[in-house]
């Protein structure tokens, strides 16, 4: 877009990715064996995080402009329609599926309306956004701490669609728990093919009474994650199968057990192969190392072929090893050494957050980066001077002590030290906040 005038003002918009560019966009990741972004608002706020300006670009992104910063009145306007006018003559993009109501009634239509036609929009919404046109009243009705008194949300309910549980499939991640998926008839739902559903656990599946052949509601938590809401009991016809949890974990044949006090079944063989490739993806994912061309497909096929074993084995890959995969070219071969190599230089906290230790999030990663500046510190950290530390509990101080105190740990940091991975704390900053204001637009103004 172009300014049309000579003009100093702040505008405020969100960005959003529209759902061709997101369909084309997992397209290719697919055919490059990378990660699957799970909906446009994720992949929107992954590609607003691209240091490369180039990648962002590329992915096609939109904007819708919403307000000026300040008061309107500061630039003798006194409706919120009145600014958006004004922005849209500038030369910016606003949202014209607005409408300016004199009434509740008018704004139960205007609900009504998109509630029902929704699925046409170019890009994906999950509710509208009602606000006081006029700014004098928008004053006289003022803020509340968190939120301004003059403008609400209406969200949409879920929208819930019947399809047929075909299998119900087993997965272990990373730290060994074991999750049931419902397998289902491909089925529409908020604009996306849903096939697969998460079961979360077996208490869940015994008091939902969820079977394999059963007809069963399902819907998009917060119009993102699929759920079974129910099942149809009185649509079965007797050859439905009842599913129980097996004793032996699926990808190693361990003894799953119960931890007391949870509801996951857990695998606790350290060598399982889904633990071990489930933490390799964790650890190049975005928000830990963020090795970009490094995605789940891949990563599998390294670990099947013996190319790795740990996380540390990353950084011993050749590109001549990297075009012996499916699909790997002369190109993304040599741009995926190029990332590993980047990652190597990474602050502390990235790595930290990597290694996926049981309970350190991306928060408490950065606060223990910043507070012993080394891993080498870290390590020889008691549980007494860990609870120490603001925000750092004992489950977590816990964990970290059991982790960094295992043999195979200490050898594992031996080999990222000799891999010249950086593992000390270099200032880098987790900028969720800049995410979130530049967060994609999903609803109607």
């Amino acid at each position: 877009m172009k300014i049309k005038e000579s003009v100093s003002l702040e505008v405020r918009g969100e960005v959003f990715m529209p759902k061709k560019s997101f369909h084309n966009l997992n397209g290719e990741r697919g055919e490059r064996g990378e990660e699957l972004f799970a909906n446009p608002r994720n992949a929107a706020a992954g590609s607003l995080r691209q240091l490369d300006p180039k990648i962002a670009a590329s992915r096609n992104l939109d904007v819708f402009i919403y307000a000026l910063g300040g008061d309107g009145q500061n630039y003798g306007l006194s409706e919120h329609e009145e600014t958006l006018q004004y922005i849209e003559a500038l030369g910016f993009k606003t949202n014209n599926e607005r409408e300016v109501c004199n009434s509740v009634e008018e704004v139960l239509a205007y609900i009504e309306k998109w509630s029902a036609e929704r699925s046409s929009l170019a890009y994906e919404i999950d509710g509208i956004v009602i606000k006081v046109n006029s700014y004098l009243h928008q004053q006289e009705l003022g803020f509340t701490a968190k939120s301004p008194k003059w403008a609400t949300a209406y969200k949409f309910p879920a929208e819930e669609v019947m399809t047929t549980v075909r299998d119900i499939e087993l997965s272990v991640g990373r730290t060994g728990v074991v999750t049931p998926t419902a397998i289902l008839d491909p089925v529409s739902v908020a604009g996306t093919t849903v096939q697969r559903a998460s079961l979360h656990n077996e208490d869940l599946i015994k008091e939902k009474d969820i079977r394999i052949g059963d007809r069963v509601i399902i819907r998009k938590a917060g119009d993102i994650i699929p759920e079974v809401v129910s099942a149809l009991i009185e649509q079965r016809t007797g050859e439905e199968e009842p599913f129980s949890m097996p004793e032996n974990c699926p990808a190693c044949d361990s003894e799953l057990i119960r931890i007391e006090g949870e509801v996951a079944l857990r695998c606790v063989n350290p060598q399982c192969p889904a633990q071990i490739t489930e933490g390799i993806i964790h650890f190049v994912s975005r928000n830990a190392m963020n090795i970009d061309g490094l995605g789940e497909k891949v990563v599998e096929q390294l670990y099947r072929e013996g190319l790795i074993a740990d996380i540390s084995d990353l950084y011993k890959l050749t590109k001549e090893q990297l075009l012996t995969l499916d699909r790997m070219g002369e190109k993304s071969a040599g741009n995926l050494i190029a990332a590993i190599d980047a990652s190597r230089s990474n602050s502390m906290e990235k790595l930290l957050f990597g290694l996926g230790i049981r309970h350190v999030g991306e928060r408490g990663a950065r606060i223990l980066s910043e507070h012993y500046g080394s891993m080498e510190k870290l390590m020889k950290a008691s549980k007494e001077e860990l609870i120490e530390i603001h925000e750092i509990g004992e489950k977590m101080a816990d964990s970290i002590v059991s982790y960094f105190e295992t043999e195979e740990v200490q050898q594992l940091m031996e080999r990222l030290a000799a891999a010249d991975v950086n593992l000390t704390y270099t200032g880098t900053r987790i900028r969720v906040e800049a995410v979130r204001t530049a967060s994609p637009a999903r609803k109607l103004y």
